[in-house]
Parts: structure tokens; C-alpha cells; sequence
């Protein structure tokens, strides 16, 4: 019985020890997803003026025409892969590579630019094809970096080496909710005029012209796109982060109840077994 309470009481240590450091972490990514929020918040209408810019000079010229906004099947896919620096946050990286997995299914072949140490070793694990390793840190990932990324995919997209360029990371919806996604980023394809049948005037004169201020602004766009994605998916991290160490602080804590209630049982059968002793030796004196 004293054997029992001993493991219990050190099981009980052990837990409470536990309980501190998934403590700590939850409060660190608290700490970190309010200034994460705030910075996705603040990008986001960067890339949106952008796209809204580049849709403006597609609509208003008749004769418009860029290698970036021409589909080029059956070529291969290049995935900008976001994942995390760290584990300890749920599923969040486990549902990113399904989504990827689940997207890729039925290609041939595709390629991937990792951003983050757990995208780096899943896919070196994989065996698949890496277009660069020079990102394995999202967390130190800045303005200047996404530049070099989009530098790199355009070059990539404008030799004919890729068909296609999509973007996997995860979306920040709300402080219990991260959703991974997909999105396509080279060809821009979807520059429509909103469904409007009539003729379009060239009513802008761009200089030197149209197509080369388009494709001047297209890696200031995909750069953009991928400065916000990371600022999404951090803030995507931490969050998964805080609510997987809440719960594992809130089992903790019900851990900890449950083996108190059992060394308490323990200890109480002990006192009752030496007092039934002493009773019983009393009785035979």
C-alpha cells in the first residue's frame, strides 16, 4: 500500500511539472498571437490593392496579354508549402500536408518550396522534390524574404519550368478556428470583367505599356500574397498552439483531481488497515 501512495504522489509531481511548462507555452502563445493578428490584419490590404490594380489594367485593354496570366497545361506544379517551425500545436501540420496530399492527388509529379522546419522534414522524407530549402524558418521569414520567394516563382513560371503555382497554408479565421487552403497564385486566370459581355475601351495609356507594367506588378503582387500567407499561417500556429495547451493544461488539472482522489483513498486504507491492526493486536493482549 505505501508502495502505491509513493507512485501515486510522484505520478502527482510529475503531472503538476507538466502542467507548468504546457502553462507557460499557453501564455507565450497568447503573447505571440496578438501581435501575430495584428500583422496579418495589417498586410492583407497590401495585396488586395494589388490584385485590384492588376484587374483594372486586364479589363481596360482590349489586346491585353501577359505569359502570367496564361494557362500553360500539363506542365508541372510548384506547392509554396507554409507549415510550422515547432510541433506542440494539435493538428495544424498534419491537416496542412492532408490538404496538400488531398489537392496533389491524381498529378504526376509536383515540386514544393517549404517554408517552415516541419515542411522541410516532411517533405525530405518524402523524397520530393525541393525548389529551394532556404526558408526552413517561417518565424524569420520578412518582407525582404517573400521578394526572393516571388522572384524565384516567377522566373520558375516565366521559362515554361512550371505550369502552375499554388500556395498551401493556413487560413486565420478566428482564434478557434484555422482552416488550410490551397490557393492558386500563377496563372492569374480569374482577371475577368465581372460577366460584362460589352467591349472594353482602352481608356488608360500606360507607359511603356500595358503588358510590361502588368508584369512589373505581378511579383510585387505574389510576394505580397506570400507575405500575407505567412503572416496567416503564424498567426494560424499559435493559435493551434494556445488552444492545444489550454486543453492540455485543462486534462492536466482533471489528472492531477482524479490522482488526489486516489492517493486519498489509498492513504485512508492504509490508516484503516494499522488501526484494525492495533485493534486486533489490543484484543489478543
Amino acid at each position: 500500500m505505501a508502495a502505491n501512495m509513493k507512485a501515486v504522489k510522484l505520478r502527482i509531481k510529475s503531472v503538476k511539472s507538466t502542467m507548468q511548462i504546457t502553462k507557460a507555452m499557453e501564455l507565450v502563445a497568447s503573447s505571440k498571437l496578438r501581435r501575430a493578428k495584428e500583422r496579418s490584419e495589417n498586410c492583407r490590404p497590401y495585396f488586395k490593392e494589388l490584385f485590384a490594380t492588376l484587374k483594372d489594367i486586364a479589363c481596360g485593354n482590349t489586346d491585353f496579354s501577359s505569359v502570367y496570366a496564361s494557362v500553360q497545361p500539363g506542365k508541372k506544379v510548384c506547392y509554396v508549402v507554409m507549415a510550422g517551425d515547432r510541433g506542440l500545436a494539435g493538428g495544424y501540420n498534419s491537416n496542412l500536408f492532408k490538404c496538400l496530399e488531398a489537392d496533389a492527388a491524381g498529378r504526376e509529379g509536383y515540386a514544393v518550396l517549404p517554408v517552415g522546419k516541419k515542411a522541410v522534414d516532411y517533405f525530405r522524407k518524402r523524397k520530393i522534390t525541393l525548389l529551394s530549402e532556404r526558408h526552413a524558418q517561417i518565424a524569420g521569414i520578412g518582407v525582404s524574404d517573400c521578394f526572393e520567394i516571388a522572384k524565384i516563382l516567377c522566373e520558375a513560371y516565366k521559362s515554361g519550368e512550371y505550369g502552375s503555382i499554388r500556395l498551401v497554408y493556413t487560413e486565420f479565421v478566428s482564434m478557434l478556428s484555422q482552416q488550410p487552403h490551397v490557393l492558386p497564385i500563377l496563372p492569374i486566370s480569374d482577371l475577368d470583367d465581372d460577366g460584362i459581355d460589352e467591349p472594353v475601351k482602352n481608356l488608360i495609356l500606360y507607359e511603356p505599356d500595358s503588358i510590361a507594367v502588368f508584369d512589373a506588378i505581378v511579383p510585387e503582387y505574389v510576394a505580397g500574397v506570400i507575405y500575407g500567407a505567412v503572416c496567416d499561417s503564424m498567426a494560424s500556429e499559435q493559435a493551434a498552439r494556445r488552444t492545444a495547451m489550454e486543453s492540455a493544461t485543462s486534462n492536466a488539472e482533471e489528472m492531477i483531481d482524479t490522482l488526489n482522489l486516489s492517493y486519498n483513498r489509498a492513504r485512508q486504507a492504509s490508516i484503516t488497515q494499522e488501526i484494525t491492526e492495533i485493534v486486533g493486536g489490543a484484543e489478543g493482549l
